[in-house]
């Protein structure tokens, strides 16, 4: 079958990632000259799955303690992200999100990066400390900022709708390795960006298993705490009535989907310990649902560069950054469309003829 004469950026992978990522790609006029197809097995309008952590995620706004190369690259994603989300969220109330007040216990050896105050974290719309009565007892760091939360299903239909609407294209295809990508069939393939999230086998790349469950209760806030034991209890409401995720564990390389009751009934038993107000009339919670996902996360962080292949092809990777994906989208899609239009810039003069 013939090549089409367009040139074709693919990006493989459609979850938050991929998608800004597309999206990003064919409004930028650097990159909107291209025809962009994403490539992906799993789609945000299939049945819940396990393997698709974005419409299983949290999917809230959580500033970024810096304190290393990785987390500042990380919270600088973060910050970019925040102002997009505001953006989107006074001129598209449909996509589903919402800004809320945001609340941070910390205990425990996480606590000593929170109490570092750094700027990219005190510096965050909002920013105050709670001291006094409004730090819980045994507590060792508390703060409260401005931050958003993302019906992940409503968002990621309409990032794939304008994305659509624009002019790209998807194949549903399951993909061995990214050289694969550039031999789809009808497509002249210029460039891949890889945001398939475990990377193809990279052997840095793990899972983190998440276990949270959705209740018909609405938090009027996002709450998340660390412990001291290192585990997590969190609340964050869904908008557009959505009711309220409950969370959650981080089990590092547990690749079990099925969800736990006695999981489920801690985590319950934590929010109402932590969020007392939550609680319905008759002193418990509605259940909806369980949800397991698999956060694709990379020792050292995430991948985010250019490779060039053998044989001259560039590749833009942009996988495993576990569980901040809705946080760090935009700004890691922004990175991706300069990335992408630098290396299609340096081509040899051959390779583009």
């Amino acid at each position: 079958m013939q090549a089409r004469g367009e040139e074709t950026i693919v990006v493989i992978g459609a979850g938050v990632l991929g998608l800004s990522s597309a999206l990003e790609l064919i409004e930028k006029p650097e990159t909107s000259k291209y025809q962009i197809v994403l490539v992906a097995d799993h789609f945000s309008t299939d049945p819940p799955n396990p393997v698709y952590a974005t419409t299983n995620a949290g999917a809230h706004f959580r500033p970024i303690p810096a304190t290393d190369t990785q987390t500042e690259l990380e919270s600088d994603h973060a910050v970019r992200t925040y102002s997009r989300f505001k953006k989107l969220a006074e001129e598209e109330p449909a996509f589903g999100i919402k800004f809320l007040e945001g609340i941070e216990y910390v205990s425990g050896p996480a606590a000593e990066k929170y109490k570092a105050m750094k700027p990219n974290y005190v510096k965050q719309e909002g920013f105050r400390l709670l001291e006094g009565p409004e730090k819980p007892a045994g507590v060792e760091f508390a703060a409260r900022y401005e931050s958003f939360m993302v019906e992940p299903d409503t968002y990621c239909f309409h990032l794939l709708r304008r994305f659509r609407l624009k002019g790209g294209k998807i194949l549903r295809l399951r993909l061995q390795s990214v050289e694969e990508a550039f031999c789809l069939d009808d497509y002249k393939v210029s460039l891949v960006v890889n945001c398939s999230g475990m990377g193809f086998g990279d052997p840095k790349v793990f899972v983190i298993r998440g276990q949270t469950c959705l209740i018909a209760e609405t938090a009027t806030k996002t709450v998340t705490q660390q412990n001291a034991d290192g585990t997590w209890t969190f609340l964050v409401p869904r908008p557009l009535n959505g009711g309220t995720v409950v969370g959650g564990t981080k089990e590092v390389g547990d690749w079990n989907p099925t969800a736990s009751i006695a999981v489920r009934e801690e985590l319950l038993r934590n929010a109402a310990k932590m969020y007392p107000g939550i609680v319905n009339s008759k002193g418990g919670f509605e259940v909806i649902k369980d949800i397991v996902g698999r956060r694709p996360a990379r020792e050292g962080g995430m991948r985010l560069e250019v490779e060039i292949l053998p044989d001259k092809r560039p590749v833009v990777h942009a996988y495993g950054i576990g569980g901040r994906g809705f946080e760090t989208s935009w700004g890691i899609a922004e990175d991706v469309q300069r990335m992408v239009t630098e290396a299609l810039g340096k081509r040899p003069l051959a390779s583009r003829l």
